[in-house]
């Protein structure tokens, strides 16, 4: 431990038994736990470390006017510091664990009713328990009973932290036989378990009993305890190993039989935990456990209440049980009665189970609300279904798509179902929810068997949608995201008609210009995304360039920022494959650039700025990556070389930090195809020309050395780019700026004397005067940019910066001291009147 916190602890000490109030802030005590804490894990003792805590503890616990919250922190701490065994026998030998953990002393002086200290009891335990004396201590102390009835504590915390302790004391201390190996003291370890094996069979008595007489509710309208215990129960079968697996549900079986019967909803999802938890434990050697399991899992798989029927199913399927074929076809039809009634497809055929469940589900559906819910359960869980075995499902995956696509009809009025089922179907026209969870269904559908067949139905019913002026954004979102995700199917692009090709281009004209901004914003998405992919025919045929580029175009002008980000972001895509072929840019796209360049200087908004930086990277990555760029790549690498210079003057001065840091990452590729092929970067496959003036031909690059390569970087704006980011104020800029100019010492300084000669030119203000004031140079406009770097200090400086932000303030020291400034000014307040105390406690 530092000596300066070790000095200055006592008073600390001293601070939090007189009073808990004059703490800088709410959670300094946990700041100070969390410091004890890593000191712990770390392999240091407290006790020796830092006596002064032992009298600390026993001032605190003895004076039953302390603070609530420093009551707590004590009993933490002392559970800390009791978790090893060396801890634990020397507090014992002070009776110091006798004082802190007494809970009728507590109770006598009322302060167990404040729950700060019935979790700083749990919570102080449960690090103490990391051994089996501790155990012992827990068990002889007759700690249990209270921690059972913590678990219907009036506070959720409380409750929750008594769950979790009683897990941890049934599986840290499970007997050694059931584990595995966990390392190399693992003999040592289970030596120690075996001695505290009456005390861990006392718990699991205790607790088993619990379990057992307090798992079925009294009375159904109080579940909470229930619900405790069913979550420590998934808890456990979960984690257990045999037997204390097999002692638990011989334990808790009749019960859960109980509760399935019960039928009690609130209890469904919970109870489905646990039964599937076994489930997923019990093997061919337990096969009276495993029947048992197989039959609770089978009852919740018939229970009455259709809700409570879809959502077991759901939970079952979710869990991916694939090889019990029996429960999959079950839980399948089950989810597929809901659409299978709506629809009026015959997803079931003459199923039984249909007939079974057929007129409660039936009922649940005429209900508006419970309706919509089932129907968006069995939505959700339509690809899964998919994904089963072909001889568990009922029907082909096709006639699946087919009834999700009737349904997103029924949503709209455009039609109905089977005759007898009018009014559930007008339960969901109009749904928002439905159509939000049948279009999500529908895009992950996309690829089921027989999908290709649907194509040109699930084109008509998106672009009825997408027409709809009902559609509400995040419906017309969905849409856009279904649609494009259908047309990656098939690479036929005989699949895109006429027909459709210009209703789709008619809407996305109309939705471009939307009066809703997050409308036009999924629009352009939309546009971007389909330029983007170049896997499908359908994809390539379904909007053109032609249609789509003047549509982003005017979208840059768009009121909304997230529009012109956006807009931005997409004519890029539409542009990358035109920069990796070097097709020679038009006098559309010419504009475009001097537009962009406008943007990142003139835009009031960070996001389309930063999108700007992101589309000259994006150009410069595809030009570069060229295998083998023509003739007419080069007016394109041309372009983009005399723009670069601008994106990183303007970019590298921006108030926005991402900005700045995108610029950078631009700087750092220009860094990399400047000094291509030179000792310290790594070699490119492609490289741009050179900005005339620089370096006229690439082969001559290689020969003129790291001279002519230095240059190249300071004609560019590279170096000045870098030299404003390393002084910039916020770190993540001056981490990235100060990194890359490490490389670049590295690789061409202190081996390359003639690139002594190059200097780079700094502004009178700003950033440039801060390099010359930190090089010592006041006058001169430029600097030798090898003598710069040699002399800013750069490793130094990337230590700092490699550190966070709050290195400093977040410290131990620091918050030591920041307790005592706190103390000082509560105890002196009128010391300085009007003057303000300001701690800088993480």
């Amino acid at each position: 431990m530092d000596a300066a916190c070790v000095s200055l602890l006592p008073g600390v000490c001293e601070v939090l038994a007189a009073s808990g109030s004059s703490l800088p802030d709410d959670t300094s005590l946990e700041k100070l736990l969390d410091w004890f804490t890593g000191l712990t894990e770390a392999g240091g003792s407290l006790l020796e470390a830092c006596p002064c805590l032992l009298e600390f503890i026993s001032t605190v616990v003895h004076n039953t006017a302390s603070d609530p919250g420093v009551l707590s922190f004590t009993l933490r701490l002392t559970g800390l510091m009791a978790a090893t065994e060396d801890g634990f026998k020397r507090l014992q030998e002070r009776s110091v664990l006798n004082q802190v953990f007494h809970l009728q002393r507590w109770q006598d002086a009322g302060l167990w009713e404040d729950p700060c200290l019935r979790i700083g009891w749990i919570q102080g335990l449960r690090s103490m328990l990391q051994h089996p004396k501790a155990l012992s201590f827990f068990v002889q102390s007759d700690f249990i009973d209270p921690l059972l009835q913590l678990q219907t504590d009036p506070s959720l915390f409380v409750a929750s932290a008594a769950n979790q302790m009683l897990a941890h004391i049934l599986l840290f201390f499970q007997p050694a036989s059931s584990l595995g190996c966990n390392g190399e003291d693992k003999k040592e370890e289970d030596d120690g378990r075996t001695h505290a094996s009456a005390e861990y069979t006392a718990a699991l008595t205790a607790i088993s009993e619990y379990l057992k007489a307090s798992l079925v509710p009294k009375k159904y309208t109080n579940l909470r305890q229930s619900l405790q215990i069913l979550k420590l129960l998934a808890l456990l079968l979960a984690r257990a190993e045999p037997p204390l697996w097999e002692e638990l549900l011989q334990t808790v079986a009749n019960s859960l039989e109980e509760l399935v019967t019960a039928g009690c909803s609130q209890l469904t999802l919970p109870l489905m935990d646990v039964i599937l938890a076994a489930y997923s434990r019990s093997g061919a050697d337990e096969r009276a456990l495993d029947q048992r399991v197989s039959r609770l899992l089978s009852s919740m798989l018939s229970v009455n209440k259709p809700a409570d029927l879809i959502h077991a199913a759901a939970a079952f399927l979710r869990r991916g049980h694939h090889s019990d074929t029996v429960h999959t076809a079950r839980a399948v039809r089950i989810l597929l009665l809901p659409l299978h009634i709506v629809t009026g497809q015959t997803l079931l055929g003459a199923d039984t189970t249909a007939d079974e469940h057929q007129s409660s589900v039936m009922e649940q559906l005429e209900c508006k609300s419970s309706c919509i819910s089932v129907i968006c359960v069995c939505l959700t869980n339509t690809p899964q279904i998919t994904l089963t075995p072909s001889d568990v499902l009922p029907c082909p995956p096709q006639l699946i798509v087919t009834a999700v696509l009737s349904l997103l009809k029924i949503c709209t009025g455009v039609s109905s179902s089977s005759t007898g089922c009018s009014k559930v179907c007008r339960n969901v026209i109009g749904s928002g929810k439905v159509q939000k969870c049948a279009l999500e269904a529908l895009t992950a559908l996309n690829s089921s068997s027989g999908a290709k067949e649907l194509m040109s139905e699930v084109f008509t019913v998106l672009m009825q949608y997408l027409n709809n002026p009902d559609s509400d954004p995040t419906v017309l979102h969905k849409s856009y995201q279904a649609l494009a995700k259908w047309t990656s199917v098939s690479t036929d692009a005989s699949v895109v008609t006429d027909q459709l090709r210009q209703d789709l281009v008619d809407v996305v004209k109309k939705r471009v210009c939307d009066m809703r901004w997050e409308v036009r914003d999924s629009t352009v998405e939309f546009l971007g995304h389909l330029a983007g992919v170049r896997v499908s025919e359908a994809s390539g045929a379904l909007l053109g360039v032609r249609c789509t580029v003047p549509l982003l175009k005017e979208a840059l002008q768009d009121t909304e920022s997230y529009v012109r980000a956006s807009a931005i972001c997409a004519l890029a895509k539409t542009r990358t494959h035109s920069w990796q072929q070097g097709t020679a840019l038009s006098q559309e796209e010419t504009e475009i650039v001097s537009r962009l360049l406008e943007i990142l200087s003139e835009d009031t908004e960070g996001f389309p700025r930063r999108a700007v930086v992101r589309y000259f990277i994006s150009w410069f990555s595809s030009c570069s990556s060229s295998s083998s760029p023509s003739a007419s790549s080069c007016s394109s690498a041309s372009l983009l070389m005399q723009s670069v210079r601008s994106v990183l003057s303007r970019g590298s001065a921006d108030l926005d930090w991402e900005v700045k840091v995108h610029t950078l990452e631009l700087a750092e590729l220009l860094l990399a195809d400047v000094f291509s092929g030179h000792q310290g970067y790594g070699k490119r496959s492609g490289a741009l020309p050179r900005p005339d003036g620089v370096v006229s031909d690439h082969t001559c690059a290689h020969a003129e050395g790291a001279e002519s390569h230095l240059a190249g970087a300071v004609e560019l704006g590279v170096i000045s780019a870098l030299l404003s980011g390393l002084v910039d104020c916020d770190r993540p800029v001056g981490l990235r700026a100060c990194r890359l100019l490490v490389t670049l010492r590295d690789a061409v300084c202190p081996p390359a004397p003639g690139a002594a000669a190059v200097s780079c030119e700094l502004p009178v203000w700003g950033w440039g005067r801060e390099i010359r004031k930190t090089l010592g140079d006041e006058g001169g406009d430029g600097v030798s940019v090898c003598e710069a770097l040699r002399s800013l200090g750069l490793d130094q400086r990337l230590d700092v910066l490699a550190q966070s932000s709050d290195h400093v303030h977040n410290s131990a020291l620091s918050l030591l001291q920041d307790i005592l400034t706190a103390s000082a000014a509560h105890t002196h307040p009128d010391a300085q009147p009007g003057e303000e105390v300001i701690v800088d406690c993480y």
